[in-house]
């Protein structure tokens, strides 16, 4: 994203924090309009609405970052983490897509077919795989495999649903019936590329429930059957010549060099073509190099060296101003579907620490969401371009309903009225106190290579303390925070964005469910720690069993009430994204959006 010079937003926004002066609402809506007006007057906006895509030109390289080193080459070590997950991404497919223009699920990997039972309650999804799918390896390095059911059975069967693999897909095998039984979804091989999934109930969206990526079964069966679960996550480590890890993608791995670069190659098997016979994924190279400082990925940018760049608020007005310059186009989106997070540690293996007891009083984690200032983040950090956030489901979820918003917003009177009503007391050195005596202090942990949630968390240590509440503000290594989250468990508070947007209402089955191993304030609860929390599981697993859409509505919508009465996560703010990318690229296929994001997948070169 560019910038062209502009004065009025840098006036607006660069004012100091101690001399900001106060918008009522109204006010504080038309400076944001104001803001977002020009930015669209000086980018480009142009979103994916179905148009039909053009045959490109095969060859060049594509030169792009990424912020770390994989983890592993593992598929099923990748899950949790983002970093590696995406790393590995070029190589793997799904079996459907949902075209969000259409709202309708597509075939990729497989053509699908949904079979109601009506009359005993039950579902079935046939999938078919296309003929044409191999694992193939770079240079013809081994004979390419065929793709069959055997691997989507055995990925299933044997990775996602044993407790021992540790898979974030685990859970959603589990269904609550009517009679406060669990069912499970079974998976049946029917041919060679055939293969359904039985469910036990009714489900509103079982394509949702079911598509996946897998991994080639010759490789992590015979891990399984050597060592069980032990083995299989000890293979294709990082140590591993990547070339030996075969792909149904559009990319093979050539080469990684850790800490410089990692380079994949065309995949000349990939099934998706043009309307020319061609793959669609046109550059013959792809370097990720691994950067993961932002000031040296504008510059590589700025330099030519990569070929997109999506630059933080602060960065904007530079960006725009330069793209000339430096020959490169600007593009802007709505703002974003999803949003950071601000949640409290609930979980009882802390129950002695001082904080658990703060935080699992609803009316602590209400009166937090009353010291937010979301304004003053859109103003400060987002330099205008962003949006508080105070719903739950996004505006395109079929179930969102505007009259459902957070009531707790950004009011001290309202939050010491509520920690008031806690038990809490503001003595006269100025401090919050709890009903034991105890000052109100905690940490709030963020990834340390986010700057935008450093002076995020910087604005919320400042309000609590106008209250009288001190908060640590403390940065860690994103992977240490993944670690913390999801297996010791040891924090207090943190700041954090999960990605997604819950298109679907059922998306996000691992964090919202409180068997899910990403219900991040208490994951994995073998059942529900609170009556509120019951209530949640109990709606999510009724509402996804109804068909009907206006039957479910209302089990919805009690839904989100719920979660935005209690307060476990509190959302922030919905940031407005830009996107820069090298004018040495035909834009016929580049999209970007607020619900694809940057589509380039079918980029090509102008000149080759």
């Amino acid at each position: 994203m560019k910038k062209l010079l502009f004065t009025f937003p840098v006036l607006f926004l660069c004012v100091s924090c101690s001399r900001t002066p106060v918008l009522t609402s109204g006010e504080f809506d038309e400076k944001l309009a104001e803001i977002q007006s020009y930015y669209d007057s000086v980018t480009i906006t142009k979103p994916y609405e179905g148009q039909e895509y053009v045959p490109g030109k095969t060859g060049g390289e594509w030169n792009t970052t990424i912020g770390g080193d994989p983890k592993s080459f593992n598929l099923l070590i990748a899950e949790r983490d983002n970093e590696t997950s995406g790393i590995l991404a070029p190589l793997t497919d799904a079996l459907v897509d949902y075209d969000l223009v259409q709202k309708k699920w597509v075939p990729r990997l497989a053509s699908f077919k949904v079979v109601p039972d009506y009359t005993n309650n039950r579902l079935d999804v046939i999938y078919t795989l296309r003929n044409d799918l191999y694992w193939s390896f770079i240079d013809g390095l081994h004979p390419r495999v065929k793709i069959t059911a055997d691997d989507v059975v055995f990925w299933y069967n044997e990775i996602n649903c044993d407790e021992e693999m540790g898979s974030s897909s685990y859970n959603a095998q589990f269904i609550d019936m009517d009679d406060g039984s669990t069912g499970l979804v079974t998976i049946e091989k029917l041919s060679e590329l055939s293969f359904a999934f039985h469910f036990p109930c009714m489900n509103a969206d079982p394509l949702l429930a079911t598509n996946m990526s897998f991994g080639p079964a010759f490789i992590y069966k015979k891990a399984k059957d050597e060592g069980g679960a032990d083995r299989v996550k000890n293979i294709l480590t990082v140590d591993s010549d990547p070339r030996e890890i075969p792909s149904c993608g559009p990319y093979f791995i050539a080469k990684y060099e850790p800490g410089q670069k990692i380079v994949y190659e065309r995949n000349p098997d990939y099934w998706e073509k043009d309307s020319k016979g061609q793959s669609i994924c046109y550059p013959q190279r792809r370097i990720a190099q691994i950067v993961g400082d932002d000031n040296l990925r504008d510059l590589l940018f700025r330099d030519g060296k990569i070929e997109t760049y999506s630059p933080s608020p602060e960065r904007i007005n530079d960006v725009i101003a330069d793209s000339q310059k430096y020959g490169y186009t600007v593009f802007n989106a709505k703002g974003s579907l999803s949003a950071p997070m601000w949640t409290f540690n609930q979980n009882p293996q802390n129950s002695k620490e001082q904080y658990y007891k703060w935080f699992t009083k609803k009316e602590f984690r209400q009166a937090m969401s009353c010291l937010l200032n979301r304004d003053r983040i859109c103003r400060i950090v987002y330099r205008g371009l962003a949006e508080p956030k105070y719903s739950f489901f996004p505006e395109p979820n079929q179930f969102y309903n505007e009259k459902i918003s957070l009531r707790y917003r950004y009011d001290r009177a309202q939050a010491q009225k509520l920690l008031e009503g806690a038990g809490f007391v503001r003595k006269d050195d100025g401090f919050l106190y709890d009903e034991e005596g105890i000052r109100v202090e905690f940490d709030l942990t963020i990834a340390s290579s986010n700057t935008s949630y450093s002076d995020i968390a910087q604005i919320i240590a400042g309000e609590c303390k106008k209250a009288g509440i001190t908060v640590n503000v403390r940065q860690t290594d994103f992977q240490a925070l993944v670690e913390q989250l999801t297996t010791t468990y040891d924090w207090q508070s943190v700041l954090i964005g999960l990605g997604g947007s819950n298109i679907f209402p059922t998306q996000g089955s691992n964090v919202w469910v409180t068997s899910g191993n990403l219900h991040m304030w208490y994951p994995l609860q073998k059942s529900p720690a609170t009556q509120w929390e019951a209530r949640v599981d109990y709606l999510y697993n009724k509402a996804k069993s109804i068909v009907d859409v206006e039957k479910a509505r209302p089990l919805w919508e009690e839904y989100q009430e719920i979660l935005l009465e209690q307060c476990p996560v509190i959302f922030l703010v919905r940031g407005k994204n830009f996107f820069s990318i090298n004018n040495r690229w035909d834009f016929s296929n580049v999209y970007f959006d607020n619900m694809h994001g940057a589509m380039t997948e079918r980029a090509f070169l102008k000149e080759l």
